[in-house]
């Protein structure tokens, strides 16, 4: 997924603040926050914000990778998945994210789970969304309002890339090919008007192969190969968008039909023989 900044349609394009980025990596993947900044005396200023924004959600993100990752051997959720610490021994926010995850598998009828099919407990298909957040609240904190935060794929966002504007424009985050990384399926506004939705999440098959077990698939040799290679969720908050889109690719079109039921969330899904479903917030793609 890329996040894009372009103007809405029929609004002319921003003369005022350039877009500045700042990256790091953590949790496997590429995080990146982009402001706009400037211009004229208060570029300076603008771009010391984004370097302190930067190093604050940085920190956040360690510290929680520090504290879930099963790749750490020294990590809170590595003890618990070596036996050597209870559920009930863990940390208060070990126990939160865990209740969290269990709410979120009532609510999709057993699509999104905390647990592996060998029984170890993997909060991972939470941790980035809460760390997602977590970094959102952070920013508003320091003074930062108009933002666009993607940490591999999954965005959110607050503000506008041209606030100045008379008519801000809303960041437009692209989803790309599950099948062509040069290519954009689409794209989806968020925050401004007129979208209300500040999150977008993507899960598939297509950048970590097939990480996500299926529920519901299962033929004579085992688990089936998942109905979408690619989900993208767009919703008012990236934790609902990252569960949703992790558990339509889990339980395949039953959860999709549920989803879309039973949330205000836009989805963009990518069938396993390249054919699309699209609910109206996503973009059609543009013809070749």
């Amino acid at each position: 997924m890329q996040p894009i900044s372009e103007p809405a349609p029929g609004n002319p394009a921003p003369t005022g603040p350039a877009l500045r980025a700042r990256t790091f990596v953590c949790m496997g993947t590429v995080v990146s926050l982009t402001v706009p900044v400037g211009p004229g005396e208060g570029l300076q200023a603008d771009l010391a914000r984004l370097e302190a924004a930067t190093a604050a959600v940085e920190d956040q993100f360690a510290a929680l990778d520090a504290q879930f990752s099963l790749y750490r051997p020294d990590s809170e959720a590595s003890r618990i998945a070596r036996g050597e610490l209870t559920l009930l021994q863990a940390s208060p926010l070990m126990r939160e994210l865990y209740a969290d995850a269990v709410r979120w598998r009532r609510r999709t009828e057993g699509a999104f789970t905390p647990e592996r099919p060998d029984g170890l407990l993997d909060l991972s298909g939470l941790v980035k969304g809460y760390a997602i957040a977590e970094a959102g609240r952070s920013l508003a904190a320091l003074g930062v309002h108009d933002w666009c935060l993607n940490a591999g794929g999954d965005v959110l966002v607050s503000g506008s890339p041209a606030p100045s504007s008379a008519e801000p424009s809303p960041w437009l985050a692209g989803i790309v090919d599950p099948a062509d990384r040069r290519t954009l399926l689409g794209a989806c506004p968020l925050g401004a008007r007129p979208s209300p939705r500040l999150a977008l999440a993507t899960s598939g098959s297509a950048e970590r192969g097939d990480h996500i077990w299926t529920v519901g698939l299962r033929g004579a040799s085992g688990p089936r190969r998942p109905e979408f290679t690619q989900v993208s969720v767009a919703a008012q908050d990236i934790v609902t968008a990252d569960v949703l889109a992790t558990a339509i690719v889990a339980g395949g079109r039953p959860t999709l039909d549920a989803v879309t039921a039973r949330w205000e969330v836009d989805v963009l899904a990518v069938a396993d023989d390249g054919g699309l479903l699209a609910t109206p917030g996503f973009r059609a793609p543009r013809a070749a």
